[in-house]
């Protein structure tokens, strides 16, 4: 399976996905989790491109804003794939960016906010109202609800 966790800079996705991911890799689960941000050019293709050549019998938790809607339909076509959108207010995010030791340039979290092209999520956690704790065991509630069916 693959999560997908997106949504705008600072909204708390990178947060997120490394909480499921330690608590998936405590519990014995084969996890990969890849960052949009380790990557510096063609994100979404190499994000890709990892996942289509990665092991399938594994859960990939795919960290990135995937704002724009082809990134989206790219993700789509590698099979069993879920769409977990993360969102927080412009407000929280510019915050939260400019407390991150390699904070964006803060117009980038204007841009990617008025841009941004929501996609047909799964599973919607806004970390306004969550905290992280909060937010974590609702992604693996429904990580465990999707696998059932």
């Amino acid at each position: 399976m693959i999560v997908v966790i997106c949504g705008p800079p600072g909204a708390g996705k990178t947060t997120l996905a490394t909480r499921v991911a330690d608590r998936l890799e405590a519990r014995g689960e084969s996890v990969r989790l890849l960052h949009s941000d380790d990557f510096s050019r063609r994100t979404y293709e190499r994000l890709s491109e990892r996942v289509a050549d990665g092991p399938d019998d594994v859960t990939w938790l795919v960290d990135g804003t995937f704002y724009r809607h082809e990134w989206q339909e790219q993700f789509r076509t590698l099979g069993d794939v879920r769409f977990v959108l993360v969102t927080a207010s412009l407000e929280t995010c510019l915050e939260r960016n400019r407390r991150r030791e390699d904070a964006i340039d803060e117009q980038g979290v204007y841009v990617v906010s008025r841009e941004f092209d929501e996609p047909e999520a799964d599973l919607v956690i806004d970390t306004d109202e969550l905290s992280a704790a909060a937010a974590t065991e609702r992604v693996l509630e429904a990580l465990e609800q999707w696998r059932s069916t």
